[in-house]
């Protein structure tokens, strides 16, 4: 549970940040939004398309000795919640999905070596890495792009009135693509921890998932979102680049594009490095300095850590943990 609430608390904040940053949701209005569109997000994707989910669950093999592999389970968890806080206090919007699965990994390292590592899944991570960064920053760019050159001529005021309901709606979908994304990988923990109870396997070989853990996975993270987020949100969606209204739109409309394509092919992505990138892209698209690229510096340098350093901090505790119980 802590470590869906530390994603609500460090991840769910960036599918709203921008829809706060321009004004067009209030910051209360659109924590209430996040909540009930992850849950819908979590929801509705599951029972599409599980696919996300199963990936993590099979991510590294934590062994047939029970006791062991939930023993490292708890390691790979707790790491994930000590790089979570860590990320919070520094502002950093880390990929609370890579540190799910850096950590996975370095626990089960712990009971297995390297051969415990599933290469198969891990290059989804990979290819989902570099296709939402790429596609994040090029969809925010052209989309962007193609708006200004539209409305070149139009009354200002009017369109103002399009894009304010264009991002509200555009950060909904983000929500709910969170949820759809994060809520999965999650409920995979849940697949590797209470297999024997929580999951049942279906005919076609996948995984019945109970309404009731989808509702835990997105309350809890609601929760962590509405306790933790502004500083997230603030880092996001105001220090990195200052957006109007229609540059908020353009950025939530390609994460959004990004995101389903994702979520529906079944391939595990990091909602924050997608609306970041997003973000980046729409801002260089008016110039190159529009962009704050100390804070995208920061980002990045938290992105390339984000593997080794839960991997490293799950691998030790697993080895702590199986010492003591």
């Amino acid at each position: 549970m802590g470590s869906i609430f530390v994603n609500g608390w460090t991840d769910a904040p960036n599918a709203i940040a921008t829809a706060i940053s321009t004004r067009v949701l209030k910051p209360n209005v659109a924590i209430g939004m996040a909540v009930v569109m992850n849950f819908l997000g979590v929801v509705v994707m599951t029972f599409l398309n599980a696919t996300v989910a199963e990936t993590i669950s099979n991510i590294a093999d934590f062994g047939t000795n029970q006791h062991n592999a939930q023993v490292a389970l708890a390691a790979a968890l707790f790491a994930i919640v000590v790089w979570a806080v860590l990320s919070w206090y520094y502002a950093m919007p880390t990929s609370e999905s890579h540190a799910l699965i850096a950590g996975l990994t370095g626990a089960a390292m712990a009971l297995s070596g390297i051969h415990a590592v599933n290469m198969d899944e891990w290059k989804k991570v990979i290819f989902g890495l570099l296709f939402s960064t790429s596609s994040g920053f090029i969809g925010g760019y052209l989309v962007v792009s193609i708006i200004t050159f539209l409305c070149r001529n139009a009354d200002r005021r009017k369109t103002n009135k399009f894009f304010n309901v264009g991002q509200a709606l555009a950060a909904a979908g983000n929500a709910f693509l969170h949820g759809a994304q994060d809520g999965q990988k999650f409920m995979g923990v849940f697949m590797l921890g209470l297999s024997y109870n929580g999951f049942v396997e279906n005919g076609s070989g996948g995984y019945t998932i109970p309404i009731e853990v989808m509702v835990i996975c997105s309350l809890i993270m609601g929760f962590g979102t509405s306790v933790g987020g502004m500083k997230i949100i603030k880092s996001v969606g105001m220090d990195m680049v200052k957006l109007e209204t229609y540059q908020g739109f353009s950025a939530d409309l390609s994460a959004v594009i990004t995101l389903f394509i994702c979520s529906w092919t079944g391939i595990p992505v990091s909602t924050t490095h997608t609306k970041t990138t997003a973000i980046m892209g729409v801002g260089a698209a008016r110039r190159m300095s529009s962009v704050n690229w100390s804070v995208v510096r920061g980002m990045v340098l938290a992105w390339v850590l984000t593997f080794p350093g839960a991997g490293l901090i799950a691998y030790v505790m697993a080895k702590v943990f199986l010492k003591i119980f």
